[in-house]
């Protein structure tokens, strides 16, 4: 893969710092800098994703003909590294990057034309029900129950962990339609209206504080919850196929461009904090810390973009997805520990709302802030979209054939 910009390509690069000077004001930039899970409000959140969507971009990997952005390999990859750069929100992947493909290639024309332009547009909001308590990486073994009454299905059961649940309009859910067979085999993909009587959604507060606008996961309930049959996606029973078509969507995400802001960070606040009257960079250990996470970061990189060279050719990212996600996501744990030694004793004083706190005094530096809190969010980062040991089972198995 040629990794020379043309001008086409440096030009390219103009117009997304043009864009991003533009529509990443002030306010969407103190409300980033001061998350502490890298997510912003609903308002917040919307407001960036609409600029996206006006300016053609909020979907880069959709097809053109449905309102993809088009880009190239290279430009895909500056406009990954730019958005990084600058710090923006991260687009929720619910809608954009997990169902909608699962409409693109297994919904009927009928759920295209209901659910794809408003995906687009991010009038709509989504989120995931897969794992349930005791069902998480070993997701077959799921038990929410989906009976089949005629005109409709009579839907019991509950999904945890849902991310930002308490937003959203639609779930997308895997089902369980025929009990008895062999559990990959009874699995159905079902789009559930949020608002139908029966849903129940409940916060979980995590070590990151607790529910505010910045709370992410939930637990779902459904009790007696009636869902048309056209929202069934597919094949009845053969969700767990497109279950693992969208986890490779899910999974295979670029990880290194915001990995090397964060640790870039972590190198200004090393500068800035000193312990026993020297400056924490000049201390040869922790600069060796640095530089073995700086070499994988750069390892991960160029894995990925071999990955996506492949995916611009119109292959599928498939298993070699699981090793993105998990060398991603062991990155982000140890950048943010990183982080925590470099800030010190200022991560002391825990703030569990910054948010509601903006206009007030900090008891330590501005960039000490979220240290603690995001230090806490990321320890789940090996566990979600499947846990690293199942990613690792995945990868012996089919990239590695053992």
């Amino acid at each position: 893969m040629d990794l020379g910009f043309t001008q086409n390509d440096l030009n390219f690069r103009d117009e997304v710092r043009s864009f991003i000077a533009g529509r990443f004001d002030d306010d969407l930039k103190r409300k980033m800098s001061l998350t502490k899970n890298g997510y912003l409000d609903k308002e917040g959140q919307l407001k960036w994703q609409k600029a996206l969507h006006e300016r053609g971009w909020v979907a880069p990997n959709w097809p053109t003909a449905m309102g993809g952005a088009g880009f190239t390999a290279t430009q895909k990859y500056i406009f990954d590294i730019e958005m990084a750069a600058a710090g923006t929100p991260i687009v929720s992947p619910m809608g954009l990057k997990m169902v909608a493909p699962v409409i693109m290639a297994f919904g009927n024309e009928a759920q295209k034309k209901r659910h794809l332009p408003p995906i687009l547009s991010s009038d709509i909001w989504w989120c995931q029900g897969y794992s349930e308590p005791g069902s998480g990486s070993d997701l077959a073994s799921l038990q929410m129950r989906a009976e089949d009454k005629g005109d409709h299905y009579l839907c019991n059961g509950t999904k945890i962990w849902t991310t930002h649940a308490q937003w959203a309009d639609w779930i997308f859910c895997l089902v369980r339609t025929t009990p008895g067979k062999k559990p990959q085999d009874g699995i159905s993909f079902i789009l559930i209206d949020m608002k139908t009587p029966g849903i129940t959604v409940k916060s979980i507060v995590t070590l990151d504080g607790p529910a505010d606008d910045q709370q992410e996961i939930n637990q779902v309930f459904f009790d007696d919850v009636r869902v048309p049959k056209e929202n069934l996606v597919g094949k009845p029973d053969e969700g767990w196929t497109y279950a693992k078509y969208l986890l490779e969507f899910e999974r295979g995400n670029a990880g290194a461009p915001s990995l090397k802001r964060a640790l870039k960070k972590v190198r200004t606040v090393a500068t800035a904090e000193q312990s026993d009257g020297r400056r924490l960079i000049d201390e040869q250990e922790f600069r060796r810390k640095i530089e073995d996470v700086d070499i994988q970061i750069h390892a991960l990189e160029f894995t990925e973009l071999r990955i996506f060279s492949k995916m611009a050719a119109g292959q599928r990212p498939g298993a070699e997805s699981s090793m993105l996600k998990t060398r991603a996501t062991e990155l982000q744990q140890a950048v943010t520990e990183l982080a925590l030694e470099a800030v010190n004793y200022a991560a002391m004083p825990f703030v569990q709302d910054p948010w509601a706190r903006v206009n007030e005094p900090w008891p330590q530096p501005d960039y000490a802030v979220t240290t603690a809190p995001y230090y806490f969010s990321m320890r789940k980062a090996s566990i979600y979209a499947g846990s690293n040991e199942i990613q690792r089972n995945i990868m012996a198995k089919l990239v590695l054939g053992l």
